[in-house]
């Protein structure tokens, strides 16, 4: 299962690390690709998340999810 979350927030490469890494330390999370240009992380899922979820996560690092939908 794949996501793509969109974030607001994040400004240089320091950011796009620390939602990399955020999601990374995970378990379910397979794959994170983030794209700071876009707005945007797509993550690969081995076992389901709440969106709430990835939201907390997300926002815990400091950043704020503005949608996630799946792919």
């Amino acid at each position: 299962m794949k996501k793509k979350i969109m974030i607001e927030g994040m400004s240089c490469g320091h950011c796009s690390g620390r939602v990399e890494k955020a999601l990374k330390d995970q378990g379910a999370v397979k794959e994170v690709t983030v794209d700071l240009a876009g707005k945007n992380a797509i993550v690969e899922l081995s076992a389901d998340i709440s969106d709430e979820a990835i939201k907390e996560i997300i926002e815990d690092a400091g950043y704020d999810v503005v949608d996630i939908e799946n792919l």
